[in-house]
């Protein structure tokens, strides 16, 4: 099978589901383009600013339609009259799942795997049909996004023999994970250290603070000229009552 490459729909997805902060998100796209040959597809590999404003675009569309956080309906994540690319088309809703976990593992600093009891994905995601077919697809999205699992006393387990009643965990092939990261690990996304998030939220927060404060002094200014106002007033003046 195919490896399968994401698009901008993808990630714009995959940063509304994960709750993305803002001032990490070109971190992540750095990231990503970086390691465009692995992991885009080709519409999105000809230069950064064309990928980053085609991610902006969707994320912005996403959020028109309801798609904002973890809680949101993943069905809203495809376009309508969208064709699967390596699920069976009446199982879109777990293609479009397996990718914002594959996009997880490769995203998220440091995490080995994910803990998934695929038995009750069906229900969670929306999903009809038989259950011998759904195993069949999460076996195809496997190959497709190139994921390995493993049982929880951490020994292999190969998928294509069913899905067991109980945890499994997730995590990137051994093959794509070198070619992303390194055999040794070194070329993880890095990750901004503290001093440098700390610095971006104390900007926002004195930001912040300097809005509320205009405004504060915005609103005693008002009252100032209506007190003003009522007390040079005449009696029966309609400016006395005037608010």
């Amino acid at each position: 099978m195919t490896n399968y490459l994401f698009n901008a729909r993808d990630i714009a997805a995959y940063f509304k589901w994960s709750g993305v902060p803002g001032f990490l998100e070109k971190n992540y796209l750095e990231f990503l383009f970086e390691h465009k040959k692995q992991l885009l597809a080709r519409p999105m590999t000809t230069d950064f600013e064309t990928f980053k404003r085609e991610v902006f675009r969707e994320m912005y569309f996403l959020w028109s339609i309801g798609f904002v956080n973890e809680f949101s309906d993943v069905s809203l994540i495809a376009p309508d009259g969208a064709f699967t690319l390596f699920c069976d088309q009446q199982f879109i809703g777990l293609e479009s799942y397996m990718k914002l976990i594959s996009l997880h593992l490769i995203l998220s600093a440091n995490l080995p795997y994910v803990r998934i009891n695929f038995v009750g994905l069906p229900l969670l995601l929306g999903i009809s049909g038989d259950y011998d077919e759904f195993e069949k697809n999460v076996y195809l999205s496997f190959e497709a996004l190139r994921l390995h699992a493993r049982d929880i006393f951490g020994k292999d387990f190969d998928i294509s023999v069913g899905i067991p009643n109980e945890l499994l965990c997730v995590s990137l092939r051994k093959d794509l994970k070198d070619a992303i990261f390194g055999e040794n690990g070194s070329g993880r996304r890095a990750v901004l250290d503290d001093s440098v998030q700390m610095s971006i939220l104390r900007d926002k927060s004195l930001k912040e603070e300097t809005i509320r404060e205009q405004s504060r002094k915005k609103e005693e200014e008002k009252k100032t000229k209506r007190a003003g106002r009522a007390a040079t007033a005449k009696p029966g003046d309609p400016q006395k009552d005037r608010k």
